[in-house]
C-alpha cells in the first residue's frame, strides 16, 4: 500500500513538474507545428479562417472584442448621424472590412469601394521626431474620395507592365511592374512629392506580434553582418503620438507604428476621417477645403477601444498538411536557402497575465519585424522614419496560403502586384537576392516541394 501512494505521489509531482515547464524547452520533435499562434491557434480553413477570437476570452472580455467586431464591420456615415457618423470629409473607405477583407487581405485597387489600396504621401526631410513631413495642402496619406461638397485630394491611376523571368532551367514567369500616377488634384501637387503604395495586410494575430518582447526583436538586428549571409535588418524606432515618445516600431508595412492603439485608430483617422482621443484632428486639419473644422471625437472611447481590443484578440490559423512529404521537404528548402534569414519562424513572446492565450506562447510568425532592403525593384523611394525608400519589414507569413479562400484574389507584397507566391518570391531583392537566387536555382520539383510549404502556413 506504501508502494502504491508512493508512486502516485510521484505521477503527480511529474504532471505538476511538466505543466510549470515553457512551451519553449519541449522536444522539437514533439511539438505540434499546426499551432502557428500557440493558444491563440484557431482550426478552421474556409473563408472565415482569420475572423475568430483567441480562445479562453473572460465573459467580459468576449463582450468587448464581440462590440469591436461590430465595429469593424460598420460601415460609417456623414454627419449628422445618431451613430456610426463621422466620415470625412475626405477619406479612403467606409469601413474597416472594405479594406481588410474578411480580416485578412485587400484588393489592389483605387477609389471603388473594395479598394484597399491607399497611398503615402510626404517631400523632403525629416519632421521634428525623425518621421515624414506632410506635403503641404495634403497631409502625409492621400484621400481619394470625399463627401458632397468636397473635393477628393487627388486620384490615382494603376497600369501594370509586364516582365518576364527566366529560370536557369528555361521556365517562365511573368512579374507585374505597377506605375502609380496622381492626377486631378484639388490644388496643385506640390514639387518632388513622394508617394508609397501600402496595401490593406491582414489583421490577424496583431496581439501576439505586439507582445513579442522588444529585445527579441533587436536580437535579431546582425548591423554587421556578422554571419555573412547578406543580411542585417534594422529596427524602425518611430514616434507615438498617444504617448510622445519614440518606441519600436512593429506594424505597418514598413514597421511604422509602435502598437495596435496607434495603428487601428490612425486608420479610422486617415482612411475614413473618424476622429478619436488619439487623433482628434481631421486629416485634413489645416487644408482649405476643411480650414473652419475643429479637433472633436466622431467615435466614442469604448468603441474604439473595442475596436482595439478586438484586432488584439484574433486568433490565428493553424497551419495544414503538415506531415505531407513533399510539405516536409519544402520546410528543408525554405531554411537551406535562408528565407529564415528574415521570416524567423518560432519566436516566443512575453507575460500577459490578462490575456493568457498570448502569454509566453510559442509561435510561429515566420517574421521579424524588422526591416531590410528588399533592393530597387520594390522600392518606393519614400523613407518612413529609419526605414528607406528600399526598406520593408518583413511580412509575416502566417495565414498565406489561406489568402485566396479569404479574398477571392490573393494578392502579395506591400501594393499586391504579386498574385502569386511565386511572384512575390521573384520581386525579392536586396538583402534577400541571394535567396531569391538560389530559389531560382533550384530544380522545378523542389521549387514546387518549396511553394507547397509556404502553402501550408
Amino acid at each position: 500500500m506504501k508502494k502504491i501512494v508512493i508512486l502516485l505521489s510521484m505521477s503527480v509531482f511529474i504532471v505538476l513538474f511538466t505543466m510549470c515547464n515553457k512551451a519553449g524547452i519541449f522536444d522539437e520533435n514533439g511539438y505540434d507545428e499546426r499551432l502557428s499562434g500557440g493558444a491563440a491557434t484557431i482550426f478552421d480553413e474556409t473563408s472565415h479562417a482569420f475572423t475568430h477570437a483567441v480562445d479562453g476570452l473572460s465573459k467580459r472580455d468576449a463582450q468587448v472584442h464581440d462590440l469591436g467586431d461590430k465595429t469593424f464591420e460598420q460601415t460609417f456615415v456623414s454627419n449628422p448621424a445618431p451613430i456610426h457618423g463621422g466620415l470625412g470629409p475626405v477619406f479612403n473607405n467606409v469601413s474597416c472590412i472594405s479594406c481588410h477583407h474578411n480580416d485578412g487581405k485587400g484588393t489592389p485597387t483605387a477609389g471603388y469601394s473594395t479598394s484597399s489600396l491607399l497611398f503615402r504621401i510626404s517631400v523632403e526631410g525629416k519632421d521634428i521626431h525623425g518621421g515624414p513631413v506632410a506635403a503641404n495642402g495634403f497631409g502625409l496619406q492621400l484621400q481619394d474620395q470625399a463627401l458632397v461638397g468636397t473635393k477628393p485630394e487627388a486620384q490615382i491611376n494603376i497600369n501594370y507592365t509586364n516582365m518576364p523571368v527566366t529560370y536557369p532551367d528555361g521556365n517562365v514567369v511573368t512579374l507585374r511592374q505597377p506605375t502609380y500616377t496622381l492626377y486631378n488634384p484639388y490644388t496643385p501637387l506640390p514639387t518632388s512629392y513622394m508617394i508609397s503604395p501600402r496595401l490593406a495586410p491582414p489583421v490577424f494575430g496583431g496581439g501576439l506580434l505586439e507582445n513579442i518582447p522588444e529585445e527579441t526583436i533587436r536580437s535579431f538586428v546582425d548591423a554587421n553582418d556578422n554571419n555573412k549571409d547578406g543580411i542585417t535588418g534594422k529596427a524602425n524606432y518611430v514616434y507615438n503620438p498617444f504617448t510622445q515618445k519614440m518606441e519600436l516600431g512593429r506594424f505597418g508595412l514598413k514597421a511604422n507604428t509602435s502598437t495596435l492603439q496607434v495603428q487601428v485608430s490612425a486608420a479610422f483617422q486617415q482612411d475614413m476621417g473618424i476622429t478619436s482621443y488619439v487623433f482628434p484632428q481631421e486629416a485634413s486639419y489645416g487644408q482649405q477645403q476643411t480650414a473652419n473644422m475643429k479637433p472633436n471625437k466622431d467615435i466614442p472611447d469604448s468603441s474604439l477601444d473595442a475596436t482595439i481590443f478586438y484586432v488584439r484578440t484574433l486568433a490565428v490559423p493553424a497551419r495544414r498538411n503538415t506531415v505531407d512529404v513533399e510539405v516536409k521537404s519544402g520546410q528543408q528548402l525554405f531554411t537551406k536557402i535562408n528565407c529564415t534569414g528574415c521570416h524567423k519562424p518560432t519566436v516566443q513572446t512575453g507575460i500577459n497575465l490578462n490575456l493568457p492565450a498570448l502569454s509566453n506562447q510559442r509561435i510561429h510568425p515566420y517574421t521579424d519585424l524588422l526591416v531590410h532592403d528588399m533592393g530597387s525593384g520594390l522600392s518606393d523611394g519614400r523613407p518612413d522614419f529609419l526605414a528607406s525608400g528600399n526598406e520593408w519589414r518583413t511580412m509575416p507569413l502566417w495565414g498565406i496560403g489561406l489568402f485566396s479562400k479569404t479574398n477571392g484574389t490573393p494578392y502579395y507584397l506591400h501594393d499586391g502586384r504579386a498574385t502569386t507566391i511565386e511572384q512575390a518570391i521573384l520581386w525579392h531583392g536586396g538583402e534577400a537576392e541571394n535567396s531569391k537566387k538560389a530559389f531560382m536555382n533550384l530544380s522545378k520539383d523542389d521549387r514546387s516541394k518549396l511553394l507547397k510549404f509556404m502553402q501550408s502556413l
